[in-house]
């Protein structure tokens, strides 16, 4: 029998992505608009790709966004104006309703992921911290939990300490791959490096 924590009719995936044209203007000294938009679609596909075999919702307020997710064969759950925060949460809500027991929450600007289903093998919080200690860049909460979602700068010790306010199991992984987004031109300098857009 399997362990519920691997069934994955009760896991789901959810990726919060904002327009890809407003996207990571943090790199606008080394990549035009243009590339901007393409590498925040590329990294954007590549964690959506790395959700299977789970199933997987994208939560945007953005048509074009919601145009390529469905495109792609991924839930969309429609909230503009919502902010991250508060999208996030509409996202586990939205899923929980639909029977998911778990979700996994992982931002879109992920360009080394290649799995992300392993996340979910634990019963009660994992957080995958970005490579400062600082974001949240991959979280999996239990969605009856009431786990209330605090991004930003410093978000990784806030959702630490809401695991540890609701009383859940948690367990943080350092993982490279997941663990390194991209924000700013340093985190364009990776070995090896990074598949950009051609200019």
């Amino acid at each position: 029998m399997a362990h519920p924590v691997d069934d994955d009719a009760r896991t789901g995936v959810l990726v919060p992505v904002k327009g890809f044209a407003e996207a990571k203007v943090r790199l606008a000294g080394v990549l035009n608009e243009v590339e901007r938009a393409a590498l925040a679609r590329r990294m954007a596909e590549r964690v959506v790709a790395a959700a299977a075999p789970l199933p997987v919702a994208v939560v945007c307020d953005d048509p074009g966004v919601r145009a390529w997710a469905a495109a792609l064969g991924a839930r969309v759950v429609w909230r503009p104006g919502r902010g991250l925060n508060r999208a996030v949460t509409d996202g586990v809500e939205s899923l929980a309703a639909s029977g998911f027991r778990r979700v996994i929450v992982a931002h879109a600007d992920l360009p080394l992921a290649t799995s992300l289903a392993w996340v979910a093998e634990f019963p009660g919080v994992t957080l995958v911290p970005d490579r400062h200690d600082d974001g949240t860049n991959v979280a999996c909460v239990p969605t009856g939990a009431g786990f209330c979602f605090a991004y930003g700068s410093g978000s990784f010790d806030r959702h630490r300490a809401e695991a540890e306010r609701l009383g859940l199991p948690l367990r943080v992984v350092r993982d490279p791959a997941l663990g390194w987004d991209v924000d700013l031109p340093a985190d364009l300098d990776h070995d090896p490096p990074l598949e950009l857009p051609c200019s």
